[in-house]
């Protein structure tokens, strides 16, 4: 597929060198920002299930459903708003997402029962899906390389520890503020977005920049065949479905860890810090040896961490040793995506940059749409086993595995070759 030039230095404001492929911190930071808003609104009321099914009077899985719903409605908005940043710019339709998400978050405030506060989950999903998805296409506008793959890791830093540490942050204010003061402040955290887009946003994908690139799409025939590559398939679904692992972690940990290891409420928190800033530390190790190390190298490592550590968990519920065993490879688990998703979505990206919004949409629909079916599927067995969660994460590392395996066979020369262009990671 032809590759589009690097847009010049003037069509991105906040980029100091675009053709060089760097970008600006106090950029990486708002968009960090932008993408940790949903899964931090995903996470951080985890702990306030049982109180607000009390409160609503209302079954578990009645209150579950508010969790799936907002999973939906990320799924259903990166859909939206990707192929609508390729086509009107960026800027536009990241803040029509944030209007979006600060009404719905008003909405779920004040909900009166469950069937409404569901329907608010599910908008805010949709308008808070806007900072993820044109999040990592606004990279894909401003850094290439090596760069992009540094941006990305920083940023799930950030995006990354979100899902994990936001349970930890709910345990702690459950009790003292109530399930909608937690709410409250994912209010707070929506406002936030708003005001970032507003003051810290400036259009990366100009009217010309899109125009040059429509036309390439044309000349290849489909405007979306670049989505169909194997390249980008394999990096895709290697991220979505190291991610579906994560998911299937974070569903079932409160009766995991609470339930079966017995802990408090407290306690879970503390146990979920811990795998967080594993996580962060990870990550911040992946940016800083992108400069020297080959993101598919890095990615390789990632995978295999995780299959491992998945295998353990499986071993361990298999045999029926003392659930208090199983913390020691969530933990390695869950560090080990580090390694992974911000490597995978480089390299799916920049397979693809001609179609960055479009690309991104998909990535971000197929994370969030596992993340929607894993869900509720680790909760299938009850309360007293792991059985479920360990089922479902060693399915989805071993589809990860195998799309990552496939990935080769695509092999390394391409990827070369096409490194001159700037717009791809090295592998």
């Amino acid at each position: 597929m032809k590759q589009a030039p690097p847009a010049s230095t003037t069509d991105t404001p906040h980029s100091a060198a675009v053709g060089t492929g760097t970008m600006g911190n106090k950029l990486l930071v708002i968009l960090a920002l932008l993408s940790a808003v949903a899964p931090l609104s995903i996470d951080l009321y985890l702990p306030a299930f049982p109180a607000m099914s009390e409160d609503l009077s209302t079954s578990t899985s009645a209150v579950q459903l508010t969790l799936t719903a907002f999973l939906v409605g990320i799924t259903i908005g990166q859909l939206i708003f990707g192929p609508l940043s390729d086509r009107f710019g960026r800027l536009r339709p990241l803040l029509i997402g944030a209007v979006l998400c600060v009404v719905a978050s008003i909405a779920a405030v004040i909900a009166p029962n469950v069937a409404i506060l569901v329907a608010a989950r599910l908008v805010q999903g949709i308008g808070g899906a806007a900072g993820m998805v044109i999040g990592r296409a606004i990279i894909s506008d401003v850094a290439h390389g090596k760069a992009a793959a540094r941006a990305f890791s920083l940023m799930m830093i950030v995006g990354g520890i979100a899902p994990v540490i936001a349970p930890m942050v709910g345990g702690f204010l459950v009790d003292p503020i109530g399930w909608r003061g937690i709410l409250t402040v994912v209010l707070g955290l929506a406002v936030i977005m708003l005001a970032c887009v507003v003051a810290g946003i400036r259009e990366t994908f100009p009217a010309l920049r899109r125009a040059e690139l429509k036309v390439l799409r044309e000349q290849s025939g489909s405007p979306n065949a670049a989505l169909r590559s194997r390249e980008f398939l394999s990096y895709t679904l290697t991220f979505g479905f190291s991610f579906a692992v994560m998911m299937a972690y974070i569903s079932a940990s409160p009766f995991v860890y609470q339930d079966m290891m017995g802990l408090s409420s407290m306690a879970y928190g503390i146990a979920f810090g811990c795998n967080a800033f594993a996580l962060m530390i990870v990550s911040g190790i992946a940016a800083r040896l992108t400069a020297t190390h080959s993101v598919r190298g890095m990615l390789a490592t990632g995978v295999g961490l995780m299959t491992a550590g998945v295998a353990a968990v499986g071993i361990l519920v298999a045999t029926g040793v003392d659930p208090i065993w199983l913390s020691v490879p969530l933990f390695v688990t869950v560090a080990s995506l580090g390694l992974i998703l911000g490597n995978a979505t480089a390299l799916a990206l920049g397979a693809v940059p001609a179609a960055a919004g479009s690309a991104s949409a998909v990535l971000g629909a197929l994370q969030f749409g596992l993340a929607a079916v894993v869900s509720p599927l680790v909760g299938l067995g009850g309360e007293d086993t792991a059985a479920p969660m360990a089922v479902v994460m060693a399915a989805s590392a071993l589809i990860a595995v195998t799309a990552f395996a496939l990935s080769r066979a695509e092999g390394d020369e391409r990827a070369t070759t096409r490194m001159g262009s700037g717009n791809l990671v090295d592998r």
